[in-house]
């Protein structure tokens, strides 16, 4: 079956990211494929490189940075609720005029037309998130 993902609170909000990413771990062991990750609203917060985490806890950018290193897998981040929370990729802080860009690596910054594709050709598009 072929899923796509849509992550709709942030890494430490309450606990819909960390299920999301279980969730595409268990997917992928089953032998799943996963089409697309899409992070919306406060769920944008899951692409910043800027969370330092104490030791103790889980880096769930990290991870999902991880995931997708390890897997091909696609993080689309919603350009409008990205820009509401200050994240930009390398593309937009230049034309913005800032120095850096905010994304760890494995996430790509787009529109909402990714989330429209993403239903159409998965089997499923779950939610993660209110």
């Amino acid at each position: 079956m072929k899923f796509s993902i849509q992550v709709n609170e942030g890494p430490y909000q309450k606990q819909a990211s960390d299920t999301a990413y279980q969730f595409a771990k268990a997917a992928i062991a089953a032998g799943h494929e996963i089409f697309r990750i899409f992070f919306y609203h406060d769920g944008v917060n899951n692409a910043t490189k800027l969370a330092v985490p104490p030791q103790d806890d889980r880096h769930i950018p990290k991870l999902w940075s991880e995931l997708s290193k390890e897997h091909n897998l696609d993080l689309v981040v919603c350009i409008a609720a990205a820009q509401r929370r200050g994240m930009m990729d390398a593309d937009e802080a230049k034309r913005q005029g800032f120095e850096d860009n905010n994304l760890i690596e494995g996430f790509r910054i787009s529109g909402l037309g990714q989330l429209i594709e993403a239903g159409i050709e998965s089997d499923r598009l779950v939610v993660f998130g209110a």
